[in-house]
């Protein structure tokens, strides 16, 4: 029996029926992130962002289970979600080539929706950081 081969251009992939195989549903996740990252300039910054923000929580040493786990939460919930804006912008390039007051919108609310979770993500972030940096600081003038 031959196998199928999993091709990204594959037509039948535009309606995929839902009985389709588990790795063919993994391997048309996998193809969407590897489409959000190499197609959307701002999943770069928050790619970069969340390196950074992961280096500099190692490089701290403070951050226990919880802390660890709530920056991990607040990064792939942005990432997550200009993933779906990602997706609303490709949709909408899909239905019309011209200007749609309707689908501006829709796009607006969907880049609005990345900043709310940026934002609190970013409150999140500060929230822990101060309270790291003030932990290690306390440590570090009480040993002295």
């Amino acid at each position: 029996m031959k196998r199928h081969q999993l091709q990204p251009d594959d037509p039948t992939r535009l309606f995929p029926s839902n009985n389709r195989p588990w790795r063919r549903k993994w391997f048309d996740a996998f193809h969407g992130l590897c489409q959000a990252t190499y197609r959307q300039s701002s999943f770069y910054v928050h790619f970069f962002a969340a390196v950074a923000v992961i280096a500099a929580a190692w490089f701290l040493g403070t951050f226990d289970t919880v802390r660890w786990a709530l920056l991990v939460l607040c990064i792939t919930m942005v990432i997550g979600c200009e993933m779906l804006n990602t997706s609303i912008e490709t949709l909408a390039k899909a239905i019309t080539s011209t200007h749609d007051p309707l689908v501006g919108r829709a796009l607006d609310i969907a880049g609005g929706a990345v900043l709310v979770f940026s934002f609190g993500a970013a409150v999140v972030g500060t929230i822990l950081f101060l309270e790291s940096l003030t932990l290690l600081f306390y440590s570090s003038t009480s040993t002295t």
